[in-house]
């Protein structure tokens, strides 16, 4: 399995086969080996990566995982009428807010470019309307499905 990953504000991707697994930044740096996990008290947990101990504790990594195949081909139904949420479609930082509340917007006009893996994607209204809620702000992080804004 592959899952993209944000560390902090440090984007990257995790593969796991079985016990083995490679974690890459997307700067390059990675790491790989055989891995396992065992709990030692609750929210605390060991992990073994490659022969090296890790004492992991709830809360102690801001740390969001998700499989970009659960984010593909999902439509929203009704997308051309009624209240639009307009998410993120996967972790990363806020670029740029292209609308502001009161704005016109006409379907497939771009509302806010999000930064994932060093790619910019900008991230469309699905319908005509107008914004009547903006919840990001440039340089927020975000994570996937976390509401930007609102095309009513």
């Amino acid at each position: 399995m592959k899952y993209e990953t944000l560390i902090g504000e440090v984007p990257g991707t995790i593969e796991i086969d079985g016990s083995h697994f490679r974690y890459r930044r997307a700067d390059g740096q990675a790491i790989e080996g055989d891995v396992s996990l065992a709990g030692l008290e609750p929210g605390c947990y060991s992990v073994l990566i490659g022969g090296r101990s890790f004492r992991l504790t709830a809360g102690s990594l801001d740390v969001q995982v998700f499989d970009p195949r659960d984010l593909r081909g999902r439509k929203a139904g009704g997308a051309s009428q009624g209240r639009q949420e307009v998410t993120a479609p996967m972790p990363g930082k806020v670029v740029r807010v292209l609308a502001t509340v009161g704005d016109a917007v006409e379907s497939g006009q771009g509302l806010v470019v999000v930064e994932a893996m060093k790619m910019q994607n900008e991230i469309k209204s699905r319908k005509p309307g107008r914004v009547v809620e903006v919840r990001t702000r440039p340089d927020a992080a975000v994570v996937a499905g976390e509401v930007l804004l609102v095309v009513e």
